[in-house]
């Protein structure tokens, strides 16, 4: 199959412009989408579970007649999880394993310290009493998206975890549902879409209001997670998925070029991009992504998100290479070169990178062990991946002794009286030790 992808040269006036518009995603829903999930999380906040079945109904295609239909017990779950092949159940609980170990390893404990005057500083950790996980339901599974949004939760210690996942027609995907007990999962709702994403922020009648929500969804998930925002905390507003990938020269071109599908085929959005130095070598990958590309089931999706925004760069040599990763500050980044450890030393902005021509990314979707809920659009300059941090809270410690508070209050004093507080300045004066 012959494919139109973008193929640009460093070296090009215009490259950085071309660049610039490559990437440019635009997030923000248009007025449309807007106006109905406003309406929504309004009809939830204001009528609670009769919107949650009215909306469920209405857009799942479902015959619901009271929101306690749409949980899902742990004994259920755990008859889906009898359902699935035994090598599937054995995949799961295997990524959920290195998943947990992976995110052990981030928590922190609560510190402090004391001064010489006897006052002790320091620092509270305290993990989310709630958090409501959004799982993408349907004939699409994503088995993944429950253990990597789940299993940072449960090592954070928090307290209870909801899911919600749409059944569209009531189709159940058992895979999911396993995933969700294996897991830990307390309890689970048949429930998706922006009406979703309201019941976990404002609470129904049956489903318990969260501190955060976490997890994927469409644009009408992803504007209801911005709209409630304040009243819960969220993760991330996401766009497409995406891949940069730089090489040698010296990978097998199939190898890459399926690095590359992998994230075409999320959907038509995604974003796959090469950058190397071989300029022959890239005319290789793509001659293997037109000849692999045929053996895709999802090849029609697969050839909209190559020529839509996909990209070929040439660039002079691997630190040039270098500096335009850091410019697109990717989702995910492959470095398929000879001594990748020193060439991540140069990588200042990515999600996550993958280092060597062992490492694809598909790994580290799945099982690998570091969270695939990351950073996307160029936030990478700024955000970091989905962890143990994100389900807990930081509560600062203040105790101080009569001297230390003496102390304290003659600095804080002036300071204050600069501002026109007095309040604050008398507050302060009253624990300076009288001579």
């Amino acid at each position: 199959m012959k494919l139109n992808i973008r193929e640009f040269s460093s070296s090009s006036v215009d490259f950085r412009a071309e660049l610039e518009t490559l990437l440019a995603w635009d997030s923000v829903s248009d007025a449309g989408v807007q106006q109905a999930v406003t309406d929504i999380v309004t009809q939830v906040r204001q009528r609670g579970d009769d919107a949650v079945v009215e909306f469920t109904n209405r857009f799942d295609r479902r015959d619901v007649s009271a929101a306690s239909e749409l949980e899902i017990s742990r004994e259920q779950l755990a008859e889906a999880k009898l359902r699935v092949s035994d090598e599937l159940v054995a995949s799961l609980e295997a990524a959920a394993q290195r998943v947990h170990d992976y995110h052990e390893r981030q928590k922190q404990p609560s510190w402090q310290y004391q001064e010489a005057n006897g006052t002790v500083l320091g620092q509270k950790v305290t993990p989310l009493d709630r958090v409501g996980v959004y799982v993408p339901g349907g004939k699409a599974a994503y088995p993944s998206s429950v253990l990597m949004n789940v299993m940072p939760a449960k090592v954070a210690g928090v307290g209870e975890i909801i899911m919600v996942v749409p059944t569209p027609d009531g189709f159940v995907n058992d895979i999911v549902l396993a995933a969700a007990y294996i897991a830990g999962v307390d309890r689970v709702f048949t429930v998706g879409g922006a009406q979703a994403v309201a019941a976990l922020a404002y609470g129904t009648e049956t489903i318990p209001k969260v501190d955060k929500i976490v997890g994927p969804g469409n644009i009408y998930v992803a504007t209801a997670k911005r709209m409630v925002f304040g009243a819960v905390g969220i993760d991330m507003i996401a766009g497409p998925s995406e891949i940069l990938v730089v090489c040698d020269g010296k990978t097998d071109p199939d190898w890459i070029a399926m690095d590359l599908f992998s994230q075409a085929e999320h959907d038509e959005d995604a974003q796959s991009i090469l950058i190397s130095p071989d300029a022959d070598y890239i005319q290789q990958v793509k001659q293997s992504m037109e000849t692999l590309i045929e053996s895709q089931s999802r090849k029609d999706i697969i050839k909209v998100s190559l020529e839509g925004r996909a990209a070929l760069i040439h660039v002079a040599d691997m630190e040039e290479a270098m500096d335009i990763a850091n410019l697109v500050a990717a989702e995910h980044l492959e470095l398929s070169v000879d001594e990748p450890e020193k060439w991540a030393e140069k990588i200042r902005h990515a999600g996550a990178i993958f280092m060597g021509r062992h490492t694809p990314e598909a790994l580290g979707d799945y099982c690998a062990g570091p969270n695939h809920v990351l950073p996307t659009s160029g936030t990478a300059r700024f955000s970091s991946p989905l962890g143990v941090y994100d389900f807990q809270k930081r509560s600062s410690l203040i105790n101080c002794s009569p001297q230390g508070a003496s102390e304290l209050a003659k600095i804080a004093s002036p300071l204050a009286r600069g501002e026109s507080l007095e309040a604050h300045a008398m507050s302060a004066e009253y624990r300076i030790l009288k001579d």
